[in-house]
């Protein structure tokens, strides 16, 4: 008995308390942990550290953790803000994700699609895209309705969905509140990185994974090449009341002269918007009336455009050759939708910008999401490129571990950097020429567009490929 109130005066029992029930404080930061040893050593040392918990930095390393091959790996997740509480409210958040089928099918195998599924999300059927300045139009599934190409949700359910699967992994620890002041990485393989929290805190590690953002510090301290530029642009988002309650399964997207405007699916009676507009104009809308917002939407979506003789030919032309060569003449036109009103407090705007690192890795270094590459969200492919980044990444490092080697080894590093770039450059540079192409009001460049996209409406084949990337089908 004396020795035990000798501990408690001495502060030991609280102590071991805290390394035991998952609570550790060093100096304000909040660090969930699991007691691999009571010594202070093994809490700065780790197989894996990833930097950034947002939705593909948390995704990650629960993937890692639940990998059969990687479980017994020790993993460190640093995250600079504070911890993410999810609290469920009626009204939705006025930033979502459309999700293709291969991050669904990533969420699912960690588990975290199940609270999505309890909570709340909404399918894409079918996605309707059209061009203002002329009647070219192209329609995706529209013959397999019963098809998923999209998934809704919002990125607060989304990251909460995948937390709760986190807080189950036994080998994972999650600092928040982690400002990383220092980056030391490795120059040889048997080195390891080396991590110096803004508190003074120390970590090693032998593989640092950058999953902090369009800014990542891991990024500037490899150095690499960033090859980036601003669209001056800004997307515009805000959750929308339909004029009428319609089966809302339709992702509409129009392009017009200042940019896309898209509304995606939420219930028979919501869509979200995200409108990408010039800077001042984008900064302009979030100013004005309820009212004259509306009215820009509905404008933006029905306003009709005087047609180009030059244009109107030349459809006319290409829709004589697809009949004599017995191709589809045009997709049978859906009618959008209208917007009654805007839910209150849910305009918002971002900019947008184009950014991708020449280089991936380095010596037991990687990068993912957008720390690796940022990309106009015109085709919604943004985050998918980085949850496909992670799905490859987790599958190398396990066939690492499997054949005895280093995770920081260059010869699967390099193989990550060398499938993700095969797929994510195409897609982004797509994406690119698609804005530009459809910022030009010419005659000769909208006929040049109208024809690519009637012929591509045109041709099944063709589409369904296109469909098939976009939705992570096609093997990296």
């Amino acid at each position: 008995m004396a020795t035990f109130m000798k501990m408690v005066a001495n502060g030991d029992i609280l102590s071991i308390a805290l390394k035991r029930y998952k609570c550790f404080i060093p100096n304000g930061s909040i660090l969930v942990t699991r007691d691999y040893s009571i010594s202070a050593e093994n809490h700065e040392n780790y197989d894996i550290i990833i930097t950034g918990g947002g939705m593909v930095g948390t995704t990650l390393a629960c993937a890692l953790a639940n990998n059969r091959k990687l479980e017994c790996k020790k993993i460190l997740l640093l995250e600079s803000g504070r911890q993410f509480e999810y609290k469920f409210e009626e009204k939705y958040s006025n930033r979502v994700v459309a999700l293709n089928q291969q991050t669904r099918t990533l969420l699912s195998s960690i588990g975290a699609w199940q609270h999505i599924k309890a909570t709340r999300y909404c399918t894409v059927h079918k996605m309707q895209v059209w061009d203002a300045c002329s009647d070219a139009m192209i329609v995706f599934n529209e013959d397999y309705l019963t098809e998923e190409i999209a998934y809704i949700v919002e990125n607060d359910l989304l990251l909460h969905a995948v937390n709760k699967q986190l807080i189950d992994k036994e080998n994972v620890n999650v600092i928040y509140n982690s400002k990383v002041e220092n980056i030391k990485l490795p120059k040889t393989l048997e080195e390891n990185a080396e991590i110096q929290l803004q508190d003074g805190t120390k970590y090693k590690t032998k593989l640092l994974i950058g999953a902090d953002g369009v800014n990542s510090l891991v990024r500037q301290t490899m150095d690499t090449q960033y090859v980036k530029w601003d669209y001056n642009q800004m997307g515009v988002v805000a959750t929308l009341k339909l004029s009428e309650p319609t089966e809302n399964i339709v992702a509409w997207q129009r392009f017009l002269p200042t940019g896309p405007i898209a509304l995606l699916p939420l219930t028979n009676c919501l869509s979200s918007l995200v409108w990408s507009l010039p800077t001042t104009e984008a900064k302009r809308l979030l100013k004005v009336s309820e009212e004259e917002f509306v009215d820009s939407i509905n404008n933006a979506l029905w306003k009709v455009y005087p047609k180009d003789g030059v244009v109107e030919s030349g459809m006319r032309a290409l829709q004589q050759l697809l009949e004599g060569l017995s191709l589809q003449t045009g997709a049978v036109k859906q009618l959008q939708p209208s917007v009654s009103a805007i839910i209150e407090g849910s305009r918002a705007a971002f900019p947008l910008q184009f950014g991708h690192s020449v280089s991936y890795v380095q010596t037991g270094t990687v990068l993912v999401g957008d720390a690796a590459h940022r990309v106009h969200p015109l085709a919604g492919q943004g985050v998918n490129l980085g949850f496909g980044d992670v799905t490859v990444l987790v599958q190398l490092l396990a066939e690492a571990v499997i054949n005895g080697a280093r995770l920081g080894d260059m010869t699967y590093l390099r193989k990550y950097e060398t499938l993700r770039q095969r797929y994510n450059v195409p897609i982004m540079f797509a994406i690119d020429a698609l804005h530009r192409l459809y910022k030009g009001t010419a005659a000769p460049i909208v006929l040049a567009r109208s024809l690519g996209l009637q012929l591509t409406n045109a041709i099944p084949v063709i589409k369904k490929a296109l469909v098939e990337h976009a939705s992570g089908q096609i093997r990296n």
